[in-house]
């Protein structure tokens, strides 16, 4: 593995840190996340346009940079440094990958561009709240995260023009403004049930002008912006009656196929969110560490206490090793290093998971001491304290929680495969009771 960045990856992150700075204080994150769409349209577009922010992983064939995970990855430390809100995550590591994976050429022709400069943007819908599930980062990705015909899932039925789709889903992000949604849905009853993805468009594409008309409205679509304890990741409520939708692909899909698209992306994903993490704990780490050196107590700087200093170089130390391992899982994601935009399988097995659990760990960690070592003004709305607190509980709350991550990044390792197999369960399906049999077998 070779660590050092290429010059590219240097610019990238340079000129996207320099461009934040001047665009994206703490009180222009708090003033973006009261506007209806929950970030700054104006900033998405310069980011998008200026620096195609949500193209960096796509081929330069469907308008995209042409570059790859570990690139994103370094992007989305960025953003999270800054505590960005954007459909960032959600456009560039949920819904692009998936389209770019099982789409069909007209498909891809016709969205992938539009999604690279940031003239669309879109989202994975996934019911029940089981987005991780479903990205197989907490658990096999079978299809029963979907709602398996019972009820609080989303139900697909061909009809003449296409397909409808039934149900609803929570904790979409992005979900009020994305204009693609890439919805998975359960369909074929009983008999032949599978989980298949579909094409909902939320708006028309933009024109040749550049402008795009207001969201027409989708008949039997409502979209809810939800109340979230971080408003910087915005969320939604999408409730579909009947929703016409196009099947994402050519012919009735696969279900492997659309699990293997899903755990791809989950791994891209992964890293990306980790990096984020990461770039949000440095910044909060970053503040802290120049506060303790200005306020004073007993007539001296408080930085200047050994029991301050030795916390802050704790702190220091899981940072770094989170920053290494969300760019390892980047790394990894991209094929080793053998680049390209398009995954291709070499990703080490649990390694995404088990960086997102540690950065999500060190965020929550970082966060929480530095509201304690700023006292009081720390944990008030007027300081920036509390952005990246929220950050942390919140993401662990969509994302994690953080054991499951690693327990799955385990499975993935196989190492629990000992003791699976004295229990006579081996193989993928194996669950619950039997797992935790397995820590008997593992030789430290």
């Amino acid at each position: 593995m070779d660590a050092a960045f290429t010059e590219e990856q240097h610019e990238i992150r340079c000129t996207l840190r320099e461009l934040l700075l001047k665009r994206c204080g703490p009180d222009g994150v708090k003033a973006a996340v009261r506007t209806p769409p929950g970030y700054d349209r104006e900033l998405w577009r310069e980011l998008a346009g200026r620096l195609g922010l949500p193209g960096l992983a796509l081929p330069a064939g469907y308008g995209g940079v042409g570059c790859g995970p570990t690139e994103l990855a370094l992007a989305c430390e960025e953003t999270g440094r800054a505590v960005l809100p954007s459909p960032l995550i959600a456009t560039a590591a949920l819904a692009a990958p998936l389209i770019l994976a099982l789409g069909s050429a007209r498909q891809r022709e016709g969205l992938l561009p539009a999604l690279a400069t940031g003239e669309l943007t879109g989202t994975l819908v996934v019911p029940g709240g089981q987005l991780t599930t479903a990205l197989a980062l907490t658990g096999p990705n079978d299809g029963a995260w979907v709602g398996g015909g019972r009820a609080g899932g989303i139900q697909a039925r061909p009809a003449d023009d296409g397909w409808r789709l039934y149900g609803e889903a929570g904790q979409v992000l992005a979900g009020h403004t994305a204009e693609v949604l890439v919805v998975a849905a359960h369909t074929g009853g009983y008999a032949r049930s599978r989980t298949l993805l579909f094409l909902v468009r939320a708006a028309a594409a933009a024109g040749p002008d550049g402008r795009r008309d207001d969201e027409p409205g989708v008949p039997g679509l409502l979209r809810t912006r939800q109340t979230a304890l971080d408003e910087t990741r915005a969320q939604a409520r999408l409730e579909l009656r009947e929703v016409s939708a196009e099947l994402l692909g050519e012919g009735d899909g696969a279900e492997a196929a659309v699990a293997a698209a899903l755990a791809a992306t989950g791994v891209v994903a992964a890293a990306a969110l980790a990096a984020e993490a990461v770039g949000a704990a440095d910044a909060a780490l970053t503040r802290t560490v120049g506060y303790v050196k200005e306020r004073e107590q007993f007539g001296r700087p408080i930085g200047s206490f050994q029991a301050v200093q030795h916390r802050l170089a704790d702190l220091y130390v899981r940072l770094q090793a989170a920053r290494s391992a969300a760019y390892y899982a980047a790394w990894s994601a991209g094929g080793n290093g053998s680049g390209g935009a398009e995954p291709d399988g070499a990703a080490e097995p649990g390694a995404a998971a088990l960086a997102l659990a540690q950065a999500l760990e060190t965020l929550r960690t970082v966060a929480a001491e530095a509201v304690q070592l700023h006292g009081g003004i720390g944990f008030t709305w007027e300081h920036e304290a509390q952005l990246y607190f929220k950050r942390a509980a919140g993401d662990e709350l969509l994302l994690g929680p953080v054991h499951r991550l690693r327990a799955r990044a385990a499975e993935e390792a196989g190492l629990f495969a000992g003791g699976a197999a004295q229990a006579g369960i081996g193989g993928p399906g194996r669950s619950g009771p039997a797992a935790v049999r397995a820590p008997e077998a593992v030789d430290v």
